[in-house]
């Protein structure tokens, strides 16, 4: 298992598809929704790609809002779930966020993974709330 920091078309290509798969297909997110302005390789968001056994499994993204780290799009392909995977996820985008000298993270977690960013060391502040017809709650983690 190894994590790598997106900096090709054709790797970002490969994060999309699992996002589709995800997000799209799996939970029925809009298709319209799911990719924004942000999908790019401009600087504007980091995107990394988690691989298991040399296959891209996972991604996410980090987008600086406000002085705050914004870790977005953090998905993993159904077969490759429950081995840790997440954490890599979240452990590569934190980094480049401490990379970026960025002290403070956030997310838009799903309620049921709630638990799984608790032991990350995330903290729920606010109520659900509803985002493309999923439920959701605002996590934050200081960084050290």
């Amino acid at each position: 298992m190894k994590s790598i920091r997106i900096t090709r078309e054709d790797d970002l290509k490969k994060a999309f598809y699992i996002r589709e798969e995800v997000f799209v297909k799996e939970q029925e997110v809009p298709l319209e929704y799911e990719f924004d302005e942000f999908d790019k390789l401009n600087g504007i968001c980091e995107h990394v790609l988690v691989y298991s056994e040399e296959q891209p499994a996972g991604t996410g993204r980090l987008r600086v809002v406000d002085g705050i780290g914004k870790l977005e799009r953090i998905c993993i392909l159904v077969p490759y779930r429950k081995l840790g995977l997440g954490k890599i996820i979240i452990n590569a985008l934190e980094e480049i966020a401490t990379e970026k000298e960025i002290g403070k993270v956030k997310l838009h977690a799903q309620t049921h993974a709630e638990g799984f960013y608790e032991k990350l060391g995330y903290q729920t502040s606010s109520d659900v709330f509803m985002e493309d017809g999923i439920p959701h709650i605002l996590m934050v983690k200081e960084l050290s």
